[in-house]
């Protein structure tokens, strides 16, 4: 450990040496009830913010003046004020709201509702529910298309990724992926959505048109059991030509060639390792280690990490201002 620490050390040395862009990355943190907001130019933590409980999915309004927080066991979404950092209201989640997804044009939240096997579609202005999805048992993983057409939860019991009309809301296709599905992430031009399997330890590709799986990808890392590598949050580049995942108690990102699907590097960052965000630059990768308490900032260039940074207890999901 200590090791590494230097390594990042003098890595984040010769990071912060060439001009950085400034963003700012809100970090949610499951079993302290907080929000970290950290400068990514400086890699420091700028405030803690007092949320509700078990605080898990985030996102961000795309003018970057809300942050939208699932506060799970309240039963409630929070809207943060970016500016302000104070809660300036709530959105009507349904029960036990874990991770969601806003659609392309920053009117809809879709929710996962664990505990109900439901997708809650919210109207942002009105904080009105528009519809309540019937999906598969425990569903978590939240993935739009970049037209907004459509629309995939994951279900973990169910194993399966179900593709939802966002125009009627209706569920369309149903296709089986690998056991316990935690998250979906759709490529920049909409051809595929990438799904994570924490258990069955995959990531499996589905085609958006076929609606059927073309490729599922393993991972083997040195001296780690295979049951320790568990896949759960996915990012894709901006062009479309990397993809990294997450791989949970692994402790490693896995960066993925998407036109061969084969894994080019595996990089070590903190204990179980759940969500990853990109700035806006495509600069810099964000990663939250949940048991080290702590997120790793990573070089895409490179693909290296240059430094991590202690948070909050658990720190479980991580979004980044637009601008």
């Amino acid at each position: 450990m200590q090791k590494r620490a230097c390594a990042f050390a003098i890595l984040a040395a010769g990071f912060t040496a060439s001009p950085a862009s400034a963003y700012t990355a809100y970090v949610s943190n499951e079993k302290d009830n907080t929000m970290t907001v950290v400068d990514t130019a400086t890699m420091q933590v700028v405030k803690t913010v007092e949320v509700g409980q078990r605080p898990r999915g985030i996102t961000i309004s795309h003018d970057g003046k809300f942050v939208y927080l699932c506060a799970s066991d309240d039963d409630t979404i929070q809207i943060i004020d970016t500016a302000t950092l104070e809660i300036v209201g709530t959105l009507p989640s349904g029960p036990d709201p874990e991770l969601f997804v806003l659609s392309p044009d920053g009117k809809t939240l879709y929710v996962a509702n664990e505990d109900d096997n439901l997708v809650t579609a919210i109207d942002v202005e009105s904080k009105q529910v528009l519809a309540e999805i019937p999906v598969g048992v425990e569903p978590e993983g939240m993935g739009v298309s970049p037209d907004g057409k459509t629309m995939v939860n994951t279900s973990e019991t169910t194993s399966m990724a179900h593709f939802i009309d966002t125009g009627t809301h209706e569920v369309t296709d149903n296709v089986l992926v690998d056991t316990r599905p935690r998250f979906a992430e759709f490529k920049p031009d909409g051809s595929q959505v990438w799904v994570s399997a924490e258990v069955g330890g995959t990531v499996s590709v589905i085609d958006n048109a076929k609606r059927e799986v073309v490729k599922k990808i393993q991972f083997a890392i040195q001296g780690l059991r295979a049951e320790t590598i568990q896949p759960v949050g996915i990012a894709i580049s901006a062009d479309g030509k990397k993809a990294y995942v997450a791989l949970g108690p692994a402790n490693h990102v896995a960066v993925i060639n998407t036109d061969t699907y084969e894994v080019e590097k595996y990089i070590l960052v903190g204990q179980r390792v759940w969500h990853l965000a990109f700035t806006p630059d495509q600069k810099t990768l964000i990663t939250t280690n949940g048991n080290s308490n702590d997120i790793t900032f990573i070089d895409t260039a490179t693909d290296e990490p240059v430094q991590s940074l202690t948070v909050g207890q658990q720190p479980w999901g991580v979004v980044i201002s637009p601008k």
